[in-house]
């Protein structure tokens, strides 16, 4: 099992692709793919079929995934892309972003 520094929750930013500098709150990650759905980011249209719980059916704009390579965390203090790296405070390992030694 891959170890991947992004959860859900985690306000990110898009380094490359499409949609390069969307800023989004990860929805969900995807491990086995290694990919994250980012929030209002990577929309693409889906046809649906009449169901119960969307009776009318139709086109509908969803959230695709993103692979995690191209998202990196935002820091908390400069609101700018961050590496992240681990250390352990009291006893705990902890998330921390790179550029302002910050705990995430």
């Amino acid at each position: 099992m891959t170890k991947l520094k992004i959860k859900s929750g985690d306000t990110v930013v898009v380094t490359a692709g499409d949609h390069k500098g969307s800023e989004g709150k990860v929805m969900k990650v995807i491990l086995d793919k290694n990919k994250a759905i980012v929030e209002g980011v990577n929309m693409v249209s889906k046809h649906e079929k009449p169901s119960a719980k969307n009776p009318q059916g139709g086109i509908v704009k969803k959230e695709a995934p993103i692979h995690i390579s191209n998202l990196s965390l935002v820091d908390p203090k400069s609101g700018k892309a961050t590496r992240v790296g681990y250390k352990t405070e009291d006893g705990k390992k902890v998330r921390f972003s790179k550029q302002s030694n910050q705990a995430i």
